[in-house]
């Protein structure tokens, strides 16, 4: 029997959320006004940011499962903004306080510096609905 290769690793999805989410900060930088089209990219920082949560989790359990506790609790400290900016976003979207996004959106920007985007890869259809999406939750 052949070794079966995870290729969808939690690393792998993890980059692809902060690029989406590097690329999302971008794009609402632009913004001059509060759109629908604002409004699910907004979102979309929301589930891009439960995603990463979501992948460290992952990491920690596989590595607490092989004993690493160390390693674990470190990455886990090192990731626990992602968590914590997801319900700040959120609570703010429910609340309708799109005048704190801003300056909610602002603590994003240093995790998300060394990420260089030279031209955008994602596609604004990923995020449409996003709004919608999350308030039906």
């Amino acid at each position: 029997m052949a070794r079966v290769i995870n290729t969808n690793s939690p690393g792998k999805r993890r980059n692809a959320h902060m690029r989406t989410i590097a690329e999302l900060l971008r794009h609402l930088s632009q913004q001059r006004d509060v759109n629908q089209q604002t409004k699910d990219m907004v979102a979309m920082l929301v589930f891009c940011l439960r995603g990463v949560d979501q992948t460290v989790e992952e990491s920690i359990v596989a590595w607490e499962k092989r004993g690493y506790w160390k390693k674990a609790d470190d990455f886990q400290q090192k990731w626990w903004w992602s968590s914590l900016m997801a319900d700040a976003i959120e609570k703010l979207l429910r609340e309708g306080a799109w005048d704190e996004i801003p300056e909610t959106m602002i603590k994003l920007y240093p995790h998300f510096a060394d990420i260089q985007i030279n031209r955008m890869t994602r596609d604004p259809a990923d995020w449409d609905g996003a709004y919608a999406r999350l308030m039906d939750r």
